[in-house]
């Protein structure tokens, strides 16, 4: 009987040490974060495009919404009409585009109401099945639209709530029947803060600050067994000062800091049955031999993104594989600098940047504006100082506004 009991223990051991599993990592260096809906990040208008994609603390213009919408609470200009054009992927296509048409309207002294639409078009797209059948063209599109109302909760700070519907209609019937156009719905909640004017020894300044946590709203997909999507959740911090230097003559400078609120992809490896050749109890790919897959997900490091939009806002401040410095490159930064002439000629300038591992996006870019009456035209262009190519590199962007009321409350 003790014979027995020795050799089933023996034999227990023997399988034990032979067939283990180890998990083979998959993704060490891909963990950009990426969510659905991207077109609602694209700057769709000149002036914050020429600054470095900013415009969460810059002075309130008619396209404020996109960036901030609590702005509109210290417009000068009762109200306002603008619209804007922004080829896409130029270099590839010509008939990819970014639409906007941005309102506003000053109520009284306090608060401003205002909506937006924007429209992503992605061109059409040529389908044919052999060399005999005739092409099918599909126009994928995405769009999004926009209102807000802000209200001054004192002379110096206000604050704006914005309600958006989005919906993204990227199915190809051909390919896949069952696919639906998406729809989906966000929210914004902004704050605006812009001192009284200070004398300095030798020019007058005046601070600028400004935070957006923008599209706030539950995932979405396209069909329904497919995959959810995280909608862009962004929150945008930043800082500006103007030198006044006289009556005509100012310039500002401004900073900006943004954040994905979007839980970071973990490390994923696969887990394997594998034989331990020399029973060491490690896994040596020189001499072990892999047997089955026991687990095709294992997540090896970081946190599960499978979360609701709430909870992964909170996650994606702390579930970096890397800690905290992989959470630090995950901010994007941007400076910006604008001369304007008597509030009718403007030049401008920024950078932006990104870390290299969360999706390399650097660049430069310039810009103009010019207004006349109540018509004002802005223009940007950018130069890429990355490796990566950027979609609107040489792209030249062009914005129309239509300032109706100027000088119908007084701010400074």
């Amino acid at each position: 009987m003790k014979n027995r009991i020795l050799i089933l223990i023996a034999l227990f051991t023997v399988t034990y040490m032979n067939a283990q599993t180890v998990v083979i990592p998959d993704n060490f260096d891909s963990r950009v974060v990426t969510t659905g809906v991207p077109f609602l990040l694209v700057a769709p208008e000149a002036r914050g495009a020429s600054m470095g994609d900013m415009g969460v603390a810059t002075s309130v213009d008619v396209f404020s919404q996109q960036w901030n919408a609590s702005k509109y609470a210290f417009s000068e200009t009762k109200q306002g009409v603008g619209v804007s054009y922004t080829p896409y992927l130029t270099k590839i296509v010509k008939d990819i585009s970014l639409g906007y048409l941005s309102y506003f309207n000053r109520i009284n002294e306090r608060s401003a109401f205002a909506a937006s639409f924007k429209y992503f078009g992605l061109g059409e797209i040529e389908l044919v099945q052999d060399e005999n059948s005739t092409p099918l063209i599909v126009k994928p599109n995405e769009m999004a639209l926009d209102a807000s109302y802000s209200l001054k909760l004192s002379e110096q700070f206000a604050m704006g709530v914005t309600m958006r519907y989005v919906r993204s209609d990227l199915k190809i019937d051909a390919v896949d029947p069952e696919a639906i156009a998406a729809n989906t719905f966000g929210v914004d909640i902004s704050g605006y803060y812009q001192s009284e004017e200070q004398a300095y020894s030798s020019f007058n300044g005046r601070t600028r600050l400004g935070f957006a946590i923008q599209n706030i709203g539950p995932k979405f997909k396209y069909d329904e067994g497919g995959q959810e999507n995280f909608q862009p959740t962004t929150l945008r911090l930043g800082g500006g000062f103007d030198f006044i230097l006289d009556d005509f003559n100012k310039i500002s400078v401004t900073g900006e800091v943004t954040k994905l609120l979007v839980p970071t992809p973990p490390v994923y490896g696969t887990e394997y049955e594998y034989t331990d050749t020399n029973g060491n109890g490690q896994y040596d790919p020189d001499e072990d031999e892999l047997g089955a897959v026991v687990n095709p997900t294992v997540i090896i490091e970081g946190k599960d993104p499978d979360v609701g939009f709430f909870q992964g806002m909170f996650q994606s401040f702390g579930d970096a594989p890397g800690g905290f410095s992989e959470e630090m490159k995950e901010w994007t930064w941007a400076l910006g600098v604008e001369y304007s002439y008597q509030d009718a000629f403007a030049v401008r300038a920024g950078y932006f940047n990104e870390a290299e591992e969360k999706g390399a996006r650097q660049f430069f870019a310039i810009g103009a504006g010019f207004k006349y009456n109540i018509i004002g035209v802005d223009l940007s262009y950018l130069f890429s100082a990355s490796k990566v190519q950027n979609p609107l590199e040489n792209t030249l962007r062009f914005s129309l506004s239509f300032n109706i009321d100027r000088g119908a409350y007084q701010e400074y």
